[in-house]
């Protein structure tokens, strides 16, 4: 391998931050870069060189993977930076006023996508480098809160409008069950349901989780049964498992109250998970925007290492070994593909992978692997303790169980919600509290800025993946973003397409040019200046949506039109003024 390096060296702070990482390989770049970056605040060609020779990666493959990452700098920055969210529901919260005022104040501050705090829109995330660094998202965020020092930092309480409601299932715990116990964890029922899957076995958990009609939580909504039974079956001896923790769509933020108000639920399913398709390892893929998260899934994952509930012989069962290892994401929404995740992992740039083959055949590390997103994996132990039959009785015949919508947006009460599958719309914009008194509500966003727009008078939706599929929109990853009658929505469809233009990796040519190109019609559309007759623009938007849909790698690409065509569509928006 040719390593070809820059004349530079090392401070002895970034020195240090590497090798106290110890030996690794190439998988250890991305917590490699994490650990220069937390503790100078950049990434200098120094310590770029210093990760390369510890790894024996290449200095230009290094390179392309830092700079893949929004959270990094490879440019010298002062320790502490603010990015303040400047997504799709802090635009409608007043993010433009903050920004604004901090212009006022003097407070240097970067654009951010969605933070994952959006049911206390505006958000912003305070970045303090050092040992150790300090990292917060703070909101409702104002000057003063910014202005703090690190240590007065106050991140907000997680934010469940139904918390202690007695017909909770998935959230019953948070709010109510201290999250760093592992013994309050245990008297609220926790780890009853691992006992139940040592006596299932593996095949019996497969065929209970099958049973349930238990399907993905992420988007796609595949079988997860059928994934874990299709992982099992390989041929392969070393397996992996891995929860996708990066829920980096504007307006999802429901994983990250999970893991912030039960963590060892999640530590609990991934382990059942593990036992049942023979997995040894385990990895969580969390974004690098959620402090919180991350604090309270360390701990739970220490306590139950310590505690037996993971590492060998686990619970005493012979042979059953099992341990969970952390993975930071540094500000990259394509890393929330299951593809791109393996690529991240492994120290490459997560750009999606081609299929076939699929993960459960060569994932990561080229080995099968199961990949569910966090809310999937949570509905698990619920499966094995009141049995998949009871499980089936929640929701509707096709989509089973319960499920978890983030609402946020124009509305009073703000959060995630837990409801049975079949609920409606409106039922839930009731729960929510509606739009404010005195407006009216204008549109409704399911499924973020991958989904697509309901209008007022299709609030009597059903809520499941059949009646949204059926109307023609998805639920996707459970975004409920209302938009009342004084949004600007022209405005906010730009967000969107801008979004996806930022956040497409590249590697295709219909997304990387598309994304841009639909940005483009969209500013000459909301700001008046057409082409030609005005029809044209709204032509091209339909064309090249119709390309990036067709012919994209992934799901960034194929869905990055449906919002705005849904908007033209069922909105009547962008239309020709009579």
């Amino acid at each position: 391998m040719d390593l070809r390096f820059l004349n530079a060296e090392p401070t002895d702070a970034e020195r240090h931050a590497v090798d106290a990482l110890g030996a690794g390989s190439r998988d250890q770049l991305l917590p490699a870069l994490h650990a220069v970056n937390d503790r100078v605040g950049w990434i200098s060609q120094g310590a770029l060189n210093h990760i390369c020779r510890r790894l024996n990666v290449p200095p230009a493959e290094a390179y392309g993977v830092a700079s893949f990452y929004a959270l990094f700098s490879l440019k010298e920055r002062p320790p502490r930076v603010i990015h303040v969210c400047t997504d799709l529901a802090c635009r409608v919260n007043g993010a433009e006023a903050v920004t604004d005022t901090f212009d006022a104040a003097g407070i240097a501050w970067h654009r951010s996508p969605c933070l994952g705090a959006c049911e206390r829109a505006p958000a912003a995330l305070a970045f303090e480098a050092g040992d150790p660094a300090e990292l917060r998202v703070l909101a409702p965020a104002t000057p003063g809160e910014i202005t703090r020092e690190p240590a007065e930092w106050v991140e907000s309480a997680v934010s469940v409008p139904q918390q202690g409601d007695s017909g909770l299932r998935l959230l019953r715990r948070v709010g109510v069950v201290d999250p760093g116990s592992l013994d309050a964890y245990r008297a609220a029922g926790g780890y009853a349901a691992l006992r139940n899957a040592l006596l299932l076995g593996p095949a019996g958990v497969i065929r209970e989780v099958t049973d349930s009609g238990l399907m993905g939580r992420g988007g796609a909504a595949f079988p997860t049964g059928r994934k874990w039974d299709a992982a099992a079956r390989q041929p392969e001896r070393t397996r992996y498992l891995v929860c996708n923790a990066d829920e980096s769509e504007p307006g999802t933020f429901k994983d990250r109250v999970l893991i912030e108000g039960d963590p060892f639920a999640l530590v609990e399913a991934m382990t059942i998970a593990a036992f049942a398709i023979g997995a040894q390892k385990g990895y969580v893929y969390l974004r690098g925007e959620y402090p919180r998260a991350l604090g309270m899934l360390r701990n739970a994952i220490d306590m139950a290492r310590e505690r037996g509930f993971l590492g060998e012989d686990i619970l005493g069962r012979r042979g059953f070994s099992f341990d969970i290892e952390i993975r930071r994401g540094a500000g990259a929404y394509i890393c929330g593909e299951e593809t791109a995740i393996f690529n991240s992992i492994e120290g490459y740039r997560g750009e999606p992978r081609s299929k076939p083959p699929f993960p459960v055949e060569k994932g990561l590390f080229g080995k099968p692997t199961v990949v569910n997103n966090v809310e999937t994996l949570v509905n698990i132990p619920l499966i094995l303790t009141e049995g998949c039959e009871a499980y089936r009785r929640i929701g509707t015949e096709r989509s089973t169980g319960p499920k978890l919508f983030c609402v946020s947006g124009n509305v009073r009460r703000p959060g995630v919600y837990e409801v049975p599958f079949g609920t409606t719309l409106a039922e839930l914009l009731e729960l929510a509290g509606g739009v404010q008194e005195g407006r009216e509500l204008r549109a409704v966003l399911l499924g973020g800025a991958a989904g697509g727009f309901v209008r007022p008078d299709e609030t009597t939706l059903p809520l499941t993946m059949e009646d949204a599929r059926a109307a023609g929109t998805t639920l996707g990853s459970g975004v409920v973003l209302a938009l009342d009658d004084q949004a600007d929505l022209g405005g906010f469809l730009l967000r969107i397409a801008a979004f996806f233009r930022d956040e497409s990796c590249g590697q295709c040519v219909p997304c990387r040019i598309g994304t841009v190109r639909q940005e483009e019609a969209l500013h000459r559309i909301v700001g008046g200046r057409r082409l030609g007759t005005g029809g044209d623009d709204l032509a091209l938007l339909r064309e090249v949506g119709q390309v990036m849909r067709d012919s994209s790698i992934c799901g960034l690409g194929q869905t990055a039109w449906n919002a705005i065509e849904s908007a033209i569509d069922r909105l009547g928006a962008l239309e020709e003024p009579s």
